[in-house]
């Protein structure tokens, strides 16, 4: 029994909603801050005091300012380590704060269910599904892994680890693309095309599926997403690395907030 690919995709797009409009999906996010840029350790709007200690940080508390640590009341002090976001260890009503380190900077996030932009979320604007925007392609890894610097959404300029190339025919004319490769072994592009900023966002994520043995996978750009960064102006999503900038108007996948 075959699956049709446009069912295929509109059960995608329905899951990327839901995960998108979650109590703790990036619509939650209210708040990314550096540890650094607060020296005496009081975060905005965040109780306790967020130190860098080591390679964690720690947190003094007090029963005033309401945390919890772990699902119980927390008073003291307690080192912490990164979190898998969006789970936390910190929490504070229905908030969650998730210790993060990106280059060895330390940080807080603060999701929020009754975020504004949460409330305000009325769906994904998505290109219905349409096959030529689904093609091969042939995935080649580096001799070894690469990191180049790029802009990110907060303006700082951060590495980018790249895995190697992707190879494609795309509107007929042969296309490339460096991409990261996951854990799951999936591939991970972030990239721009003429529609970038003019149709569509200004970048897309793509996560083609993990290459077989002779790295034959499949581009397809009718599952491009919108970054984290689209949808709270608080993640630090990378810019598309050089030469992920694609000379064709890919009207394909995500495109907006609708």
């Amino acid at each position: 029994m075959t699956t049709d690919p446009n069912d295929g995709w509109k059960r995608w797009h329905e899951r990327r909603t839901e995960t998108v409009a979650a109590p703790y999906g990036p619509l939650a996010l209210v708040g990314t801050h550096w540890i650094e840029d607060h020296p005496e350790g009081r975060l905005p709007d965040i109780p306790g005091k967020w130190v860098v200690d080591g390679a964690g940080v720690v947190l003094n508390a007090t029963e005033s300012d309401g945390l919890t640590l772990d699902g119980r009341p927390f008073a003291g002090a307690v080192g912490l380590g990164a979190d898998a976001e969006p789970a936390a260890r910190v929490t504070l009503g229905e908030r969650r704060f998730v210790v993060l380190v990106r280059e060895g900077i330390w940080g807080v996030r603060d999701y929020d269910p009754d975020a504004a932009s949460r409330r305000a979320f009325r769906g994904i604007d998505a290109t219905p599904y349409d096959p030529r925007w689904s093609v091969p392609g042939r995935y080649t890894p580096y001799e070894a892994a690469r990191t180049v610097r790029v802009g990110t959404a907060d303006g700082v300029e951060r590495g980018l680890g790249l895995a190697g190339e992707l190879a494609f025919t795309l509107a007929g004319q042969e296309r490339t693309l460096q991409v990261a490769r996951r854990a799951d072994g999936r591939l991970w592009a972030v990239f721009a095309d003429a529609t970038s900023g003019d149709g569509s966002f200004r970048f897309r994520f793509l996560y083609p599926a993990a290459p077989d043995a002779e790295g034959r996978t499949t581009v397809d750009f009718n599952r491009a997403q919108l970054p984290p960064c689209a949808f709270a102006d608080h993640f630090i999503c990378p810019f598309p690395p050089p030469g992920n900038t694609l000379g064709v108007a890919i009207e394909a996948g995500e495109r907006n907030l609708a």
